[in-house]
């Protein structure tokens, strides 16, 4: 029997002026049309904030400094049938404009107030943010 192998993703909430960036999914085949966070799979033998960095690069052309990074926390996420455990990640300080770099997978790119989402906002991404503001670092999503 194959051993079970659990998914990792990161998302990092880039917050400015009071205000958090989202992009709109599009012919990614999950979430499409719905805003989420910078994110992507960890890679194998890539830490963490080294993973945040790196998908914030990739899809907004923006360096993070490590030191510039916090972790919010994590939540394990169970979606048709599938489970992983996702960490979120802040950063409020980062070099480079913002820009959509992968204007394949995205097709808006915007800033929102920090209470005020969208109603197509992925669900577990808008509970992360919830859970962080209640203070709380571990939450799961999709087991009820």
């Amino acid at each position: 029997m194959e051993p079970f192998r659990l998914l990792s993703v990161v998302h990092v909430f880039l917050i400015k002026d009071g205000q958090i960036l989202l992009l709109r999914r599009l012919n990614t085949g999950h979430h499409d049309g719905e805003y989420g966070l910078p994110a992507g799979k960890l890679d194998g033998g890539e830490e963490l904030h080294s993973a945040a960095i790196r998908e914030v690069r990739e899809e907004c052309g923006v360096v993070i400094a490590p030191s510039d990074l916090e972790m919010l926390g994590a939540m394990h996420i169970r979606i048709s049938g599938n489970e992983r455990i996702d960490f979120f990640f802040k950063a409020e300080h980062w070099s480079g404009e913002i820009s959509n770099t992968e204007p394949d997978k995205c097709d808006d790119l915007r800033w929102f107030p920090l209470d005020d989402f969208p109603d197509n906002m992925i669900s577990y991404v808008k509970e992360a943010w919830s859970k962080f503001r209640e203070d709380v670092w571990f939450a799961s999503h999709g087991w009820a």
